[in-house]
């Protein structure tokens, strides 16, 4: 898990800065992050596989394009998404931060 954290960190340093592990699926990671542009905690799903296969690139690209059309009060709003140089992430809000 370290050293996972420390090759996103070392990818997103310019805008991410990594905590820890908040939560883990069978298609992604979460992680506890700081944003560092803009001054606020943020979550970050990261897929779990380094190279993932074509089916899930797929699922995690249409969730994205899902996920960035909603608006609820009890969803994480997603406010980035990244592929460079780490593997594909989602940054989301965290659930109770005015920011």
């Amino acid at each position: 898990m370290a050293d996972e954290i420390a090759e996103l960190q070392s990818a997103l340093t310019d805008h991410y800065r990594f905590d820890r592990e908040i939560g883990r699926g069978g298609m992604a990671v979460a992680y506890l992050a700081h944003d560092v542009r803009h001054d606020r905690q943020v979550a970050i799903k990261v897929l779990s596989q380094p190279r993932p296969a074509t089916a899930d690139d797929e699922r995690f690209s249409r969730e994205i394009r899902v996920a960035a059309q909603l608006s609820h009060p009890h969803k994480a709003a997603m406010i980035d998404v990244t592929d460079r140089p780490a593997p594909p992430s989602t940054v989301h809000r965290l659930p109770g931060t005015a920011s």
